[in-house]
């Protein structure tokens, strides 16, 4: 199977797996969001140096050469504004989870729903995935209606899911199945 990426996801958008090389440009994407990005990501204090996003990246790599999912830099016009990944896939069910964030300047552009609408087509016929899920904290709107608008279907609500550093959050698990992803199509 060829590798998709770099990804097309139309109008100046493209995913691209991360190469170490790319560290100090995500650290400092990530630096001059933390603020933003700490409201509903738990990692922002474990990540505070550019060779903790140079770890990442070899992660996502090795995670990627095993299989089992791989983590993407969403570029709109050349320059890097987010992360979509595709956490653990689980090969005797089929299916996975996704996760991305985007910088702050950039929400409102669709950017993030281009970019999973994009990976969709590579998980359901390349992968021969059955299920994709997405999860987001409760009060995260923005992040919830990514799924909606990707035709997700609503699961439940999974309650203290999450530890956001002084507190825990519900997230809400959305998912879509193959034969609804063909049937839209």
């Amino acid at each position: 199977m060829s590798s998709p990426f770099p990804m097309p996801a139309g109008e100046g958008l493209e995913l691209r797996l991360f190469e170490e090389a790319e560290a100090e440009e995500l650290f400092a994407l990530v630096d001059a969001n933390r603020a933003y990005l700490r409201q509903w990501l738990p990692w922002l204090d474990a990540n505070t140096e550019v060779e903790h996003s140079r770890d990442f990246i070899r992660a996502t790599r090795e995670q990627q050469a095993d299989r089992n999912g791989f983590t993407c830099g969403i570029r709109w016009r050349g320059r890097l504004v987010g992360v979509v990944g595709v956490h653990a896939i689980d090969w005797p069910n089929r299916k996975t989870s996704l996760g991305y964030w985007v910088a702050e300047p950039d929400q409102g552009r669709g950017l993030v729903t281009r970019a999973c609408a994009a990976l969709l087509p590579y998980l359901f016929e390349e992968l021969g995935l059955n299920c994709v899920e997405i999860g987001c904290a409760v009060g995260n709107t923005r992040s919830n209606a990514i799924p909606a608008r990707l035709g997700f279907k609503q699961e439940g609500v999974l309650r203290q899911r999450e530890r956001l550093y002084d507190r825990f959050v519900d997230h809400v698990v959305y998912s879509l199945l193959a034969a609804e992803w063909r049937q839209r199509r």
